[in-house]
C-alpha cells in the first residue's frame, strides 16, 4: 500500500535527489547570488537560499515516504546500485526501507525548521554563507549515512559530517567554544580509525562490502572470531558518536558551546547515526560478534542511564550554578542507554523499541535545545539560578506560553504516556525482560530493573527542572525596599532587562519587585512555525505509536532473522 503510485525510476530520483541536493545547495550558497535574488542584502539572499534548499529536500522526503510501499516495509525500495570502485567492489548503492525512512524523514525535517529559525535568529560568527553551507553540507552528509548500503560509503558519510559541526560549534558556538570543538573532533575521529579497521575486515574477510549481501548471510561467511574483532572496533566507534558511557564526556561540552540550531542538529540527527550503525551493520553481519558483547553493551547502557539521571539532578539542584542547555545534554547520555539497551536484548521488541526511542528523542530533544535557546536569548543566560530568581513567577509569569510549551517538552522528555518518549523506553524494558536466546535472563533483568529506575530518576530532575524554570523561586531578598531595590536587580536578571521591568528607570513603578511580574518576549512567530512540527509528532507518535512501529517492525523482523521472512 502507498499512499500516491510512484514509479521506482521516479522514487530512485528521489532518494538521489535528498542525498545530492544539499552537497550542491552548499556549493550554490558559497557563490554570489543572482541579482534578483539578492533581496535586501546578500546575507538575507543567502540564508533565503538554505530554507529554499532544505524545504525542497523536505518535499521530496514526504513525497519519498508517500510513495514507499507500506505492505512491504522490510524490503529495500528507491535502490540505486552503480559499481563505482570495481577492484575493490565498492559500489554507489542507495536504498531505504523501513528502518531507515523514518530517519531520514526527521533528519530532512529538523534540518529545514533549523534553516527556517536561523533565517531569523541567525547565530553571531562569520559569514552567513560559511553558516548555510556547513548546515547543508552536515545535512547532505546525515541523509547519505541513512541511504547508503554500502559500508565504505556509510563511513565516509559518516565522517562527512564531522568537520561542518566542528566549524559550527568553533566559529559560532559560544564560551569555551574551541575546546569544545577540538574534544568533539578528536574523540569522533579517533573512534572513526578504529571503525574503519573493523569495516574494512568485514569487508575483506567476506568478499564484499554490500551491507544488504552481508546481512543476508547474516554472519556465516565470518568467523566468530572475525565477527568478535569487527564488532569490538565498529562498535567502538559508533559508541563515541552515540555516544555511549564512559565515551560521553565530549557532549555535554559540545552542546554546551554550540548554538541553537548545532545543538538542534547535534542531538536530533548526529547521535542517531550511531545507534543506526548498530541496528544496520553490526546486528545482522555480525550477530555471533553481537551476542558475545551484548550483556557489556546492556551494562554501559544502564550505567549511562543512571548516570545522566544522576549528573542532571546534580545540575538542577539549587546553587548548583548548572547551566540548562548542560542538563539537556547529559540528558540525552540517559535517553541514548536506553536505545543501546534495546538494541543489545537484540529481540525485535527490543530493537523497535530502540528505533521507536531514537525517533521520539529526536523530536523532543531537538524542541527542549530550540526552548532553551530561545529562554537564552531572553534571559542572556542558561543558568538555572538565574532563571528561576529572576521572578517569582519566572516563565509561566513572564512568557507563558514559553513556559507552558517547555514544560510541555519536560514532560514528554521524562517518558508521560500518550506522548512519544514513553512507548520506545517501555519496549526497550520490556525486550530486557526476555532477552534474545544465548542471553542471561537474570542479567538483562537486572539491567531492565536499573533502567526502570533511571525513568524515575529521569522524572525527578524534568520536574525539579519545570518548577525552578517555569515557576521560579521568591529569592530571600524579594521583599526589598524600593531604595535596595536597584542594587538586586542585577542578580536578579543577570541579562538585558526589557522594557518595562520593575525596578527600572522606564518602568515607572518604584515598589518591589513582587509588585509587578516583569514581561519577556512570548513566543515570535518564527518560533512557532519552527516549533509546532515537533509538538504536532510528538503527540502523534504517542497517540498512534503503530505508524512508526508498522515500518520498523517487518525490517527489525526480517534483519535479526538473516534476510529471511
Amino acid at each position: 500500500m502507498t499512499v500516491i503510485d510512484i514509479s521506482p525510476s521516479v522514487m530512485q530520483f528521489l532518494l538521489a535527489f535528498i542525498v545530492v541536493a544539499p552537497l550542491l545547495g552548499a556549493l550554490a550558497a558559497l557563490l554570489p547570488a543572482p541579482p534578483g535574488l539578492r533581496g535586501r542584502n546578500p546575507d538575507q539572499a543567502v540564508l533565503r537560499h538554505g530554507v529554499t534548499v532544505t524545504g525542497a529536500v523536505l518535499v521530496a522526503a514526504i513525497v519519498l515516504a508517500a510513495g514507499f510501499d507500506h505492505d512491504q516495509p522490510a524490503t529495500m525500495q528507491a535502490t540505486t546500485d552503480i559499481s563505482w570502485i570495481p577492484a575493490l567492489d565498492v559500489r554507489i548503492h542507495l536504498g531505504i526501507d523501513g528502518i531507515s525512512l523514518p530517519l531520514l524523514v526527521l533528519t530532512a525535517l529538523l534540518t529545514f525548521l533549523c534553516a527556517l529559525y536561523s533565517y531569523f535568529k541567525l547565530p553571531a560568527g562569520p559569514s552567513p554563507k560559511a553558516f548555510v553551507a556547513l548546515v547543508l553540507v552536515l545535512e547532505s552528509g546525515t541523509l547519505a549515512t541513512f541511504a547508503v548500503l554500502d559500508l565504505l560509503l556509510f563511513f565516509l558519510a559518516f565522517e562527512m559530517v564531522l568537520i561542518p559541526m566542528y566549524f559550527l560549534i568553533a566559529r559560532w558556538g559560544g564560551d569555551q567554544r574551541q575546546a569544545a570543538a577540538w574534544k568533539f573532533i578528536l574523540y569522533t575521529l579517533l573512534g572513526s580509525v578504529v571503525m574503519l579497521l573493523g569495516l574494512l575486515l568485514i569487508g575483506l574477510k567476506s568478499g564484499t562490502f554490500d551491507m544488504v549481501a552481508l546481512a543476508t548471510d547474516n554472519g556465516r561467511g565470518l568467523t566468530t572470531s572475525v565477527q568478535v574483532i569487527a564488532v569490538l572496533a565498529i562498535g567502538l566507534g559508533l559508541a563515541v558518536k552515540t555516544p555511549m558511557w564512559p565515551l560521553h564526556s565530549w557532549l555535554p561540552d559540545a552542546h554546551t558551546a554550540a548554538p541553537t540550531v548545532g545543538s538542534v542538529l547535534l542531538a536530533g540527527v548526529l547521535l542517531k547515526m550511531g545507534t543506526y550503525g548498530f541496528v544496520r551493520i553490526l546486528l545482522p553481519v555480525a550477530p555471533d560478534g553481537m551476542r558475545t558483547f551484548a550483556p557489556y553493551l546492556a551494562a554501559f547502557a544502564v550505567v549511562g542511564i543512571v548516570y545522566g539521571s544522576l549528573a542532571c539532578l546534580a545540575l538542577a539542584r539549587t546553587g548548583a550554578k548548572g547551566d540548562l542547555k548542560r542538563l539537556i545534554a547529559y540528558s540525552s547520555v540517559g535517553h541514548m542507554g536506553f536505545v543501546l539497551l534495546g538494541i543489545a536484548t537484540m529481540t525485535p521488541t527490543g530493537v523497535n523499541g530502540a528505533l521507536f526511542a531514537n525517533i521520539a528523542h529526536g523530536l523532543i530533544t531537538g524542541l527542549l535545545f530550540f526552548l532553551v535557546g530561545a529562554v537564552k536569548d531572553r534571559y542572556g543566560t542558561a543558568d538555572l539560578d538565574t532563571l528561576a530568581g529572576a521572578t517569582g513567577a519566572a516563565l509561566y509569569g513572564r512568557a507563558p506560553r514559553l513556559g507552558a510549551l517547555l514544560a510541555f517538552a519536560a514532560v514528554a522528555s521524562l517518558g508521560l504516556p500518550g506522548l512519544a518518549g514513553f512507548w520506545g523506553e517501555m519496549l526497550t524494558l520490556f525486550g530486557a525482560y526476555s532477552p534474545a536466546e544465548g542471553l542471561s535472563r537474570p542479567a538483562f533483568r537486572t539491567f531492565m530493573a536499573i533502567g526502570a529506575f533511571g525513568t524515575l530518576l529521569t522524572a525527578a530532575y524534568m520536574l525539579i527542572v519545570v518548577r525552578r524554570v517555569c515557576m521560579g523561586e521568591h529569592a530571600p531578598h524579594s521583599r526589598l525596599s524600593p531604595d535596595e531595590q536597584p542594587q538586586q536587580a542585577p542578580r536578579a536578571a543577570d541579562g538585558p532587562q526589557p522594557a518595562g521591568t520593575a525596578g527600572s528607570p522606564s518602568s515607572g513603578t518604584a515598589g518591589p519587585r513582587t509588585a509587578t511580574t516583569p514581561q519577556l518576549a512570548d513566543i515570535h512567530p518564527y518560533e512557532a512555525a519552527a516549533w509546532t512540527p515537533l509538538v504536532a509528532l510528538t503527540v502523534v507518535a504517542g497517540l498512534w505509536p503503530a505508524v512508526l512501529l508498522g515500518l520498523t517492525d517487518p525490517a527489525v523482523q526480517q534483519l535479526l532473522a538473516g534476510g529471511k521472512s
